[in-house]
């Protein structure tokens, strides 16, 4: 064989493995939203390294779910609220839809205020103004746009996490400290502790991930075999090996991330005394390091760090109203598409465009909007919960699923899961006031 094939050939399995990404990748990189970057900053400003070690405690657990969901949809050819619509009683399917159409929404509403926090950093403009802009933008592309298209724009705009990565290598770390943080757990039974440990937790296996992955999938397949619309998917071992793969690549990036953003949290924003992030501005701080022998540092650390609030949040929000959508929908028999024209699609589009109006109002109500998107992410650890449990009866059950219903390994890292969410929330509340 000629030397130069081999780089040819490399070059060539690299590209393919690009082909095969989609939705679980989309699923991961919207997962370190707004909300993620706000609550990751403010556990590594407040606790140092004693959290780092979620991220990777966290991976197998967050790939497991969002696998079981991208094999729900893709075996049965629906959204996770059509099954449980077929499945499961009017109760269960209506508190379903209702528990995810309120946490998305608050979700969406910290995210928009994040975003017009950020923007706020770079352009004089006031609060209000911005976060209509930001709005009216971002329901005009998500109607008016195809998100296949919209998205590939967008995902240019979220390398600006790479801002996390670069940074947490720069700066001088204590190394040894660092790797056996990110390895031995650390736990605290206080409110503050708990609290926070939920919203880590909430931020990164989050319901509006369970709908989306699952309803993507349903769309991919689609999409690639036009002429089985409406009849339930022909699934191979190759099908649910290219799932897993996306999946298993889109979570991996998304924890390392996060792992990143939690190490320059604590690296640059706790040990410079910065315990509390409460504003834009003191997340800003942490990317400091990257451009301090530039001049205007500190406008440069603003500038990366508006840009990833900003492209990650026009992806992020769809992502949000989308799912909320989805599980709308298909309770109620509706057309369902982000790929559809308004008239295809009217009520998917009407509960897209109530879920951002609302996030919306959420932020004239006087809550700060770095804090809301903790408390946006601690709700989540809360919904996910029962919605987990849900996940995991459909997963396992056999006239759903047939022969590709979770196995051994499947179910241990859902139920692992599942208790470790619940303890976490219950302890939580237990400790409320001690």
């Amino acid at each position: 064989m000629e030397p130069t094939q081999k780089p040819v050939r490399k070059k060539r399995r690299f590209w393919r493995f690009l082909t095969l990404l989609g939705p679980g990748l989309v699923t991961g990189a919207a997962d370190d939203d707004p909300s993620g970057i706000a609550t990751y900053s403010q556990t590594g400003a407040q606790f140092g390294y004693g959290q780092l070690w979620t991220a990777l405690y966290m991976l197998p657990f967050m790939a497991a779910v969002q696998e079981a969901c991208a094999r729900i949809g893709l075996v049965t050819g629906k959204g996770i609220a059509a099954v449980v619509k077929e499945h499961y009683s009017k109760t269960v399917l209506y508190s379903v839809v209702i528990l995810v159409v309120f946490a998305n929404t608050i979700n969406i509403g910290a995210d928009i205020g994040a975003m017009a926090s950020a923007a706020e950093l770079l352009i004089p403009v006031h609060f209000v103004i911005l976060t209509l802009v930001i709005t009216a933008t971002i329901l005009t592309l998500e109607i008016f746009t195809s998100y296949k298209s919209y998205s590939k724009l967008l995902k240019w705009l979220a390398l600006a996490l790479l801002a996390y990565p670069i940074t947490a290598f720069i700066v001088h770390q204590p190394w040894g400290t660092v790797l056996r943080a990110s390895v031995v757990p650390h736990v605290e039974f206080n409110f503050a502790f708990l609290f926070i440990i939920t919203g880590v937790l909430g931020t990164t296996i989050s319901p509006y991930m369970f709908f989306w992955e699952a309803s993507q999938e349903v769309e991919e397949y689609q999409e690639k075999h036009p002429s089985q619309t409406g009849d339930k998917p022909v699934i191979t071992k190759l099908s649910i090996h290219r799932m897993r793969l996306d999946n298993n690549s889109g979570m991996i990036i998304s924890e390392f991330t996060t792992w990143c953003i939690l190490l320059v949290g604590a690296t640059v924003l706790h040990q410079s005394g910065v315990k509390d992030v409460k504003t834009a501005a003191d997340a800003a701080k942490a990317l400091e390091p990257l451009v301090h022998s530039f001049p205007n540092a500190g406008f440069l650390a603003k500038l990366i760090f508006s840009i990833g609030i900003l492209g990650l949040g026009f992806l992020a929000v769809p992502v949000l109203s989308g799912s909320a959508a989805y599980a709308v929908s298909e309770a109620f028999n509706w057309d369902a598409s982000l790929n559809y024209k308004l008239k295809q699609a009217r009520g998917f589009y009407g509960v897209i465009t109530v879920a951002t109006v609302i996030g919306l109002i959420i932020n004239f109500v006087g809550i700060d909007p770095v804090k809301a998107l903790v408390y946006a992410a601690v709700l989540n650890g809360v919904a996910a919960v029962p919605l987990l449990f849900l996940i995991i009866k459909i997963s396992r059950n056999e006239k759903i699923m047939g022969e590709n219903k979770s196995g051994l390994l499947s179910s241990s890292l859902l139920w692992i899961t599942f208790i470790a969410m619940g303890a976490a929330a219950v302890a939580m509340f237990f400790t409320i006031g001690h």
